[in-house]
């Protein structure tokens, strides 16, 4: 793959439309849209990891998405000025722009998912695979006249949001609708952490696009010349985009170290606990020198604010210079895992102590699963009525719920996979608070309006 290639401006559903003459560039304005936009505006609504914040504030997907913003274009500029100084004949191309091109993708990469943070997908591909939902695997749709093929229930069991972040920032294109976002070729690439199907999905079932999508990934793939590649059974799929590692690393860093943070803050992990979590990214000499420096802060708080800041810098460091020492490997697809995966044995080590606790302490919190367990519950049934009045449209209560739906959502579609793929475009575009307040009043536990 050549840089020269896989960075380009040109916008996704407006190939032929003119640049705007102005100050800021292409992926400037993607970033700007991103901002702006409305599905944006309701990630600080969508739990991340904790319940939304009561008299203690904790990160939501907003605040969680900036985070990410920002230190990814920390190391699209990093990564950017390195490769320049070893490839000079490239300073006339968007390799100066990487930095805006990673921090726009960052900005988008968390729209997809749906509320109550990941139990919410959890929650969506259950009910398909474990639920009321298995009825629609050999389900005939006699107003639409079709069923699904398996690769379509694939999309259903395995919901991703990843997945749904592409296809939110992508489907307004098909001829049908005008609007959207029209985000440019490079910064769409460069959330597609899984550049297959659902059909090609790992055991964890990740994957980056649905059927109804694969056509526009390929359609970027090819204007951008990813390549194609052979994975580990010998299947043909597409190399990862480049800055999908740049994206995947800030993620990382920000919700492993951002997480030890809340947790500190809502007092399942003690200072001492998170200290020794923190200080154990560092050698001793670097150790010592943070030690000093936190003796002189008096805020307990801040110490901790001062240490993930310190963390985060290093962590950001290591993953540029992996970034730069596999440049080839990455531009040929074969470097496997992550940049995190890469790093130093030390910090590489206490990156990973941190998951254990995170996942023995944090995920398993009651405050955590009370959030798993309530969303579960508010998911599973607003799946339940809203399938069954797109697939019998004609009944009166069917209609009554039809009508609420914007009409932005082509919840009337003409099949039957478009139908239940509009219900879950509106369902997990909701707030936890919408889809909540919803829930009861459905359940005639609320009559007050919004």
């Amino acid at each position: 793959m050549k840089w020269e290639q896989l960075l380009s401006n040109k916008r996704f559903g407006q190939e032929k439309s003119p640049h705007r003459e102005d100050d800021r560039s292409e992926f400037q304005r993607d970033f700007d849209r991103l901002i702006f936009s409305a599905p944006f505006r309701r990630l600080q609504n969508k739990t991340q990891v904790f319940p939304l914040p009561g008299s203690i504030f904790v990160h939501n997907r907003l605040t969680h998405s900036l985070e990410v913003s920002s230190v990814g274009r920390s190391l699209g500029n990093d990564v950017s000025r390195q490769l320049l100084e070893r490839h000079p004949e490239l300073g006339k191309t968007h390799l100066t722009e990487m930095g805006s091109i990673v921090s726009a993708a960052c900005l988008a990469h968390d729209l997809g998912n749906p509320p109550f943070g990941h139990s919410g997908e959890r929650a969506i591909g259950a009910y398909f695979s474990e639920e009321k939902g298995r009825m629609y695997e050999s389900y005939f749709c006699d107003e639409t006249g079709d069923s699904l093929t398996p690769e379509q229930w694939n999309d259903l069991t395995h919901f991703e949001g990843n997945a749904n972040a592409f296809r939110l920032l992508t489907h307004h294109f098909r001829g049908r609708r005008e609007g959207g976002f029209v985000m440019t070729y490079s910064t769409l690439a460069s959330i597609v952490k899984y550049p297959y199907t659902s059909s090609q999905a790992s055991k964890k079932g990740k994957f980056g696009f649905f059927q109804a999508e694969a056509a526009d990934y390929g359609k970027i793939a090819q204007e951008l010349g990813i390549k194609k590649i052979r994975n580990a059974k010998g299947n043909e799929q597409y190399a990862r985009y480049p800055l999908v590692y740049l994206v995947e690393a800030a993620d990382d860093i920000c919700y492993q170290i951002m997480d030890i943070e809340d947790a500190h803050k809502l007092k399942i992990l003690t200072t001492e606990e998170t200290q020794e979590l923190l200080l154990a990214f560092f050698d001793d000499a670097k150790r010592t020198e943070i030690t000093q420096r936190l003796a002189t802060l008096d805020d307990t708080n801040e110490k901790i604010v001062y240490l993930r800041s310190v963390v985060i810098s290093l962590l950001e460091n290591e993953c540029v210079r992996v970034f730069v020492d596999n440049e080839e490997i990455i531009l040929d697809g074969r470097f496997e895992g992550s940049l995190i995966d890469h790093i130093s044995e030390r910090p590489c080590q206490a990156y990973r102590d941190c998951v254990k606790v995170a996942v023995a302490k944090i995920y398993h919190a009651r405050m955590v699963v009370d959030i798993e367990i309530a969303g579960h519950k508010v998911i599973t049934q607003l799946l339940d009525l809203m399938l069954e009045a797109v697939t019998h449209s004609d009944r009166i209560y069917s209609r009554i719920l039809i009508n609420r739906v914007s009409s932005q959502y082509e919840i009337l579609a003409p099949t039957l996979y478009e139908r239940m793929m509009a219900v879950l475009d509106y369902i997990s575009g909701m707030t936890d608070v919408f889809a909540l307040d919803l829930y009861r009043k459905i359940n005639g536990m609320s009559l007050a309006t919004v």
